[in-house]
């Protein structure tokens, strides 16, 4: 027969490890929150450009229409990896000190790094998905050995560890691989997009 104390004691334990085992890979509520909201759009928006692309008949795919509709995808892409890439570029301007001369816009550059640090995740998810439609529009067109093919795969090729090493960001584990990573892709991405 337990005795009232061990009974509390047990309870106690019990509540620690359920504590423990409800522990998510985001802590932060609001940003787990967005970030989920964000992997739902990012897997919609990957199912409709797929059924897009499906739709397309397959002796069309190496038309110039066919050509446009998969960099709109690679356009919008850029667009959210300017948002992705905005919190590191106002980090820089802090951690040079090419801000500090200026109070009013020292304020507004923390305001914004907080804004970019937010949306920084959920903005690459979405990106990430129109990469991903981009890329596959791009191998259903065909692929040429040329500088703009060449740097586009090589980007997509250094893009796999990023998101991984973001994921591991969460809980310390990725030793900086996760910015090293991220500084390749975007050279190489900026190679693709603007060479």
């Amino acid at each position: 027969m337990l005795s009232f104390q061990s009974y509390r004691v047990s309870q106690e334990v019990i509540l620690i490890m359920t504590r423990q085992a409800k522990q998510h890979w985001i802590s932060n509520k609001t940003e787990r929150a967005l970030v989920y909201t964000a992997l739902v759009l990012a897997i919609f928006i990957v199912f409709w450009g797929s059924w897009q692309l499906y739709q397309y008949p397959g002796d069309t795919t190496h038309t110039r229409a066919f050509k446009s509709v998969f960099k709109d995808y690679g356009s919008m892409a850029r667009l959210a990896l300017f948002v992705v890439l905005a919190h590191y570029a106002i980090l820089f301007l802090f951690e040079k000190g090419l801000v500090d001369r200026w109070n009013q816009v020292k304020q507004w550059l923390v305001k914004a790094s907080r804004l970019a640090r937010r949306w920084h995740t959920p903005a690459a998810l979405v990106a990430l998905s129109l990469i991903v439609l981009h890329v596959v529009g791009a191998f259903l067109y065909g692929i040429e050995l040329k500088f703009e093919n060449v740097s586009g795969i090589l980007a997509v090729c250094v893009l796999i560890p990023v998101p991984i090493s973001g994921l591991l960001r969460y809980r310390k584990l990725d030793k900086k691989w996760h910015m090293r990573s991220g500084i390749a892709f975007a050279v190489l991405f900026f190679l693709h997009a603007f060479l």
